[in-house]
């Protein structure tokens, strides 16, 4: 079943509260901001890989909805991309449509859905990553990233616990194509080693393999941008391997 099922359906995601499992309510009718009776965000055990993909997939719609309404208006061409970044199916569009259409109002309060993220995955970067690159991939949608966009982009990269430099990587992954510094894409220094390099490259492997993702609770429709993400560290290390003979 896709994860839309659950979340819509209700197998998955109650248990959230906080502002995830608000918006939730809006579309399955159920509203369950924990916050507000002062009870917090749950704390989710590593067995709960519904909840925590449930969560991946609520804050991708919102963060996504009011990141289009930054540069002050919302395309087509963005609601395209959010539709192929994660796919959603046709009998779960309205719902999801109606937490896009709530989240779209304004740009401002999407802070608490970022923190909500964080406090969910504390320790995994790696997650945050991919949801942060989903949102460069809906960003870039109509060819140009925006000035509001990319201010929008920074706070939830400094909110995701990421510095310049990271945010300057994972930028480089999903806007520089094939022009992109291949050191600057896998995070190391145009001096480092070659040994450095090798092991910075299979650690990457290792931490943006779709299936680990998947396990850790990345919703499987959003395995588009891991492969992305992969492909991309994988021509940033086979550039610097040509360049410096690696084997």
């Amino acid at each position: 079943m896709s994860i839309w099922g659950k979340v819509i359906g209700g197998a998955a995601g109650f248990a959230l509260g906080g502002p995830i499992g608000a918006i939730l309510g809006v579309a399955a009718g159920h509203f369950v901001d924990r916050m507000a009776r002062g009870r917090g965000v749950r704390r989710i055990g590593a067995g709960d890989q519904e909840t925590k993909q449930a969560a991946v997939s609520i804050a991708l719609v919102v963060l996504a909805a009011k990141m289009a309404k930054a540069d002050g208006h919302v395309t087509r061409e963005e609601i395209n991309a959010f539709k192929r970044v994660f796919r959603v199916p046709d009998a779960h569009a309205a719902a999801v449509g109606r937490i896009w259409d709530e989240a779209r109002r304004e740009a401002a309060g999407f802070e608490p859905y970022a923190e909500q993220i964080v406090q969910i995955f504390p320790h995994d970067t790696t997650m945050r990553e991919e949801l942060l690159g989903a949102l460069f991939q809906i960003a870039m949608a109509d060819g140009e990233l925006h000035a509001g966009e990319r201010a929008y982009l920074e706070r939830v990269a400094q909110i995701f616990g990421f510095d310049e430099r990271g945010f300057a990587q994972i930028m480089s992954r999903h806007m520089g194509g094939g022009e992109a510094d291949p050191y600057q894409v896998l995070g190391v220094e145009p001096d480092a080693t070659d040994d450095e390099i090798k092991r910075t490259y299979r650690r990457l492997i290792v931490e943006h393999h779709p299936d680990k993702l998947i396990a850790e609770g990345m919703p499987e429709e959003m395995i588009q941008v891991a492969n992305d993400q992969m492909a991309a560290i994988n021509a940033a290390y086979d550039r610097i391997a040509k360049l410096r003979g690696l084997r």
